[in-house]
Formats: structure tokens, sequence, C-alpha cells
């Protein structure tokens, strides 16, 4: 069976998530990973980038992610088929039960990492163990 993503987890306050999610997001593009590779989903409220996407329409914003040239946000609970590299999971609300549930999905959604930013105690118990692995940039 092969392995899932490696797992890293950022802890951070609700309000506070989206600031760090930033960071890893400026970080992983700093060591040469792709924007077109992440994805960035919120648990809460939307990311503002998302916000400034979508006041385009929703056709032109789901374009972008057929794309694949860019960082894309969307809620955690989006249906479409999404599968990047990496997803940043933004832990921006308070629901232990949302928060399970949007750690559960954001899994299937990331080939190589997932990054939790926020309350990463409430989405452990639906995560493997964060990874020692080295982490591909």
């Amino acid at each position: 069976m092969p392995a899932g993503p490696a797992v890293q987890l950022v802890p951070a306050a609700p309000a506070q998530a989206l600031e760090r999610a930033d960071d890893v997001v400026d970080g992983l593009l700093e060591a040469g990973r792709s924007p077109g590779d992440i994805l960035v989903l919120t648990v809460g409220g939307p990311h503002p980038w998302q916000l400034h996407e979508l006041s385009f329409g929703e056709g032109a914003y789901w374009a972008q992610l057929g794309e694949g040239g860019d960082v894309f946000y969307a809620d955690a609970d989006t249906t479409r088929p999404v599968r990047r590299e990496v997803v940043v999971l933004v832990v921006n609300d308070t629901r232990p039960a949302r928060i399970e549930q949007a750690a559960r999905k954001a899994l299937g959604h990331a080939a190589a990492l997932l990054v939790v930013c926020g309350d990463t105690a409430a989405a452990a118990p639906a995560l493997p163990e964060p990874s020692d692995r080295p982490v591909p940039a």
C-alpha cells in the first residue's frame, strides 16, 4: 500500500491560521515549489485571495483550477475533484467535527504533503502521525 502524503502541523489560533498558511505558501514557493502544485483549503471563512478570484465570476474561478498555473484557494468542503502535490489546510474554524472532516478530505487532495495550519489538535484525530521524513520541496 503506498504511503500517504507527509503531514506537517503548524499550530496557531484560528484568527492567525490564515497568516500562518500564507507564510507556509511563501516558504514553499521560495523553496522552489511551483504555484500550480499548491492548493489552499479553508475550514472556516474563505481566504481573501479566493474572494478576489471569485469576484471575476464562478466560471473564471474554476477555470483557474483547471489551468493549474497558480496557487488555488477553495473551501475545504469543495466537492470538485481536486488533487495537488501540496495542500495547505487552514483551520480557521472552531468546530471540532468540521475540522476533523476537513482534515480527512484534505488528505485525499494531497499527493505529497499536507500542511495543517491552525488548531492542529482538533485536526489530529483525522490525521496520520506527522512525518519525520524529508518534505519534498
